[in-house]
């Protein structure tokens, strides 16, 4: 029996039976594969943006495609392997990340998060719960904004002391007295936000040193706790888990 290609669906073929084969056989082998496929997670081969949905993705047990673009290297860095696909994918506003669900498909980072979360009932489970979650992922967004651009400055080593000595442990003290009233950042249950607000603290221990955290009892608790949560600690002893880079390679620190 011979084969043809039938459609290139989420990056993996599908391909179909001469026509000798009944035409029913062929639909039903097309939606097999496309009702199985996992969905597609989309980034660049970095942490950056990426990583709070992957910490996300693992800890609700989803299966997913971790798909990676990686960035050329010095002086070009060029962004080919993205550019020449991303208007080819069906995304109505083309970016990474982008997250493919079946016909769900979905670019920016939060939306991704919340998409993901909703599904596994991660958003709060009251109102008081639901806005603490909106809020603290858009405080999170403003963290990170705060620190990439730093990264990506050929200034960094003297932006990063200026921020440590700065605004970072004023930041760092409304987190730990906001976590004195709760064990998670929306709560007494984890919630989407835990996701990326230990990312970014991650990453300032990267940046920094393990001792940034020191005086902030409450955030080292937390992520302490985050990183006991089994799917986590068995995620982050696998071989899927990313320790670095942070950045692309055009970044200063990565």
């Amino acid at each position: 029996v011979s084969f043809t290609r039938l459609i290139s669906l989420q990056g993996a073929d599908v391909f179909c039976v001469s026509s000798s084969f009944h035409r029913s056989s062929v639909v039903r082998l097309f939606l097999f594969t496309a009702i199985n496929m996992p969905p597609v997670f989309a980034y660049w081969k970095i942490r950056g943006l990426a990583q709070p949905a992957r910490l996300l993705l693992n800890y609700v047990g989803e299966e997913f495609e971790d798909k990676q673009y990686e960035q050329g290297d010095g002086p070009g860095f060029s962004t080919e392997c993205w550019t020449s696909v991303k208007f080819s994918l069906g995304l109505d506003f083309p970016n990474l990340p982008y997250y493919i669900d079946g016909d769900i498909k979905i670019t920016q980072s939060n939306a991704i998060l919340r998409y993901i979360a909703r599904k596994h009932n991660l958003l709060g489970e009251n109102e008081k719960a639901r806005v603490d979650v909106d809020m603290m992922l858009d405080n999170a967004m403003d963290f990170r904004n705060g620190v990439v651009r730093m990264c990506y400055n050929p200034d960094y080593k003297k932006m990063v002391k200026e921020y440590a000595d700065g605004p970072l442990p004023g930041l760092l003290d409304g987190y730990n007295k906001w976590l004195s009233k709760r064990k998670w950042f929306a709560g007494d249950k984890v919630t989407v936000v835990d996701f990326p607000m230990y990312e970014l603290l991650d990453q300032h221990r990267l940046m920094l040193g393990d001792t940034v955290l020191d005086k902030y009892p409450k955030l080292k608790e937390f992520m302490t706790n985050f990183e006991a949560l089994d799917k986590i600690k068995a995620y982050m002893a696998s071989p899927k888990f990313m320790k670095r880079p942070v950045n692309n390679k055009s970044a200063s620190f990565k």
